[in-house]
């Protein structure tokens, strides 16, 4: 993951892709389950990067289903 991005920055959608290093189709899978931490801030789509770190800890990210990437 990218040491260059703030952890208590709240990040975009497409950046969740590219700190995570996957395709979108697989961030909006977590969103519709509700697996991923906190998606909006307000009316924007916005994540913490704190949040993130640590739901990948957890192996949030681990439970996708095979053939999502």
């Amino acid at each position: 993951m990218a040491e260059n991005i703030n952890q208590y920055r709240a990040i975009s959608l497409q950046e969740v892709c590219d700190y995570l290093g996957i395709k979108l189709h697989t961030v909006m899978h977590w969103v519709a389950q509700r697996s991923i931490p906190d998606p909006k801030v307000r009316k924007l789509w916005r994540f913490k990067t704190a949040d993130i770190d640590e739901w990948v800890k957890k192996g949030g990210a681990s439970n996708e289903p095979e053939g999502i990437k």
